[in-house]
């Protein structure tokens, strides 16, 4: 079996892991959520509206700090969806198990054992906010 194959096999693995299943169940349930998309549709809608307020030369601050206000309770809101929580929880839980992954692979290609190294905890993924795992 080749590198690409057990990629491959990899990433069967990962759908078939619980984590991805609920994370996978938590999206679709939010798709399907018709208030909360409702709600999302509006905060984006107040967000552009917001955004060409500030890019007025002659801004309104009464009618910025308005809307402000707004787009902050239409986000509460949202965040508050029993559906937005549980997939905010179910996608933490996934991206902690990519994270963990992808150090894994990253520790093993610069020359660790792949079958021992563990990532730092507290890895981002990112490395241009890493002060180094060593």
């Amino acid at each position: 079996m080749d590198v690409i194959e057990i990629t491959r096999e990899l990433g069967k693995a990962i759908q078939a892991d619980a984590r991805y299943v609920a994370y996978n169940a938590a999206r679709e349930k939010n798709d399907a959520d018709e208030s909360l998309q409702k709600m999302i549709g509006e905060f984006n809608m107040q967000r552009m509206q917001l955004n060409r307020e500030m890019s007025k030369t002659d801004k309104d601050q009464d009618k910025i700090s308005q809307m402000n206000l707004k787009i902050r309770d239409l986000y509460a809101e949202i965040m508050s969806n029993q559906n937005m929580m549980a997939y905010n929880d179910a996608k933490s839980a996934f991206d902690d198990l990519m994270v963990r992954v992808n150090g894994i692979i990253t520790l093993s290609v610069s020359g660790e054992d792949p079958a021992t190294c563990e990532p730092a905890s507290g890895c981002t993924g990112s490395c241009s906010t890493c002060g180094g795992c060593h």
